[in-house]
């Protein structure tokens, strides 16, 4: 009975709050920054991961109903201020056309280039804006390891300047501090794993779209350029 009373007190001694409440301030310090960061990970997770399904349904159906539109002025009229990449690129395009052909004459070459370089620098603008909200993923996912690693060092030595002060080498000594070490390495993986398959995911998930609007693009470029064939 006795062992039971002294395994049960040994395990509550040793379970996550205990172990943090009895952590050095500095492996305190750890743990708090990791786990602030373990919950911005999930809600990045979260947020980000249906607002770009989201986006990404509706690009597809914008492409898909621009090219089925019969005038290009009107459906840019009706949808063009949508709040998607696609209706960027083609508001970009758009306005580059009608500054191009405004003139008496028009540069069909020069407008060519022009357009091009207006729709790309849209195109690369939105991905960039995607790519912003991610990139703290990466951070997060490479550099959570290595500062729990250091609350485990932190911790660790902890353990052994209470070995030296006691003059004892037990258990009872020596496992609070390699617990709590432990420990922050564990809240380390627990920020970073999530984080580094999220970045993975989101990454090839945006190249998909990139990918995407880049053949947009394309289309939009030769229609403009059978525009202006008409139009000279």
């Amino acid at each position: 009975m006795l062992n039971n009373i002294s395994l049960a007190a040994d395990a509550a001694t040793l379970s996550p709050i205990a172990l943090f409440l009895e952590a050095d301030w500095v492996v305190k310090g750890v743990m708090i920054g990791l786990l602030a960061a373990s919950i911005y990970v999930w809600t990045v997770i979260v947020t980000h991961g249906r607002g770009v399904g989201k986006m990404m349904k509706a690009s597809e159906r914008f492409e898909r109903d621009f090219w089925r539109a019969g005038n290009i002025d009107k459906f840019y009229e009706e949808n063009g201020r949508e709040e998607l990449p696609s209706a960027r690129v083609l508001a970009a395009g758009i306005s580059e056309w009608r500054r191009s052909v405004a003139g008496k004459t028009i540069d069909r070459d020069g407008t060519r280039e022009r357009l091009g370089i207006a729709m790309n620098a849209a195109l690369a603008g939105e991905v960039d804006k995607l790519n912003e909200k991610i990139g703290i993923l990466a951070t997060i996912g490479s550099v959570a390891p290595f500062v729990g690693l250091f609350g485990t060092v932190w911790g660790i030595m902890r353990a052994f300047t209470a070995i030296a002060a006691s003059n004892n080498s037990s258990l009872d000594v020596v496992a609070p501090g390699i617990a709590e070490a432990l420990f922050a390495t564990a809240i380390g993986l627990f920020a970073a794993i999530p984080a580094v398959i999220a970045y993975n995911s989101f990454s090839q998930r945006l190249n998909r779209l990139e990918s995407r609007l880049g053949r947009f693009a394309d289309g939009l470029h030769a229609t403009f350029s059978r525009e202006l064939e008409i139009e000279g």
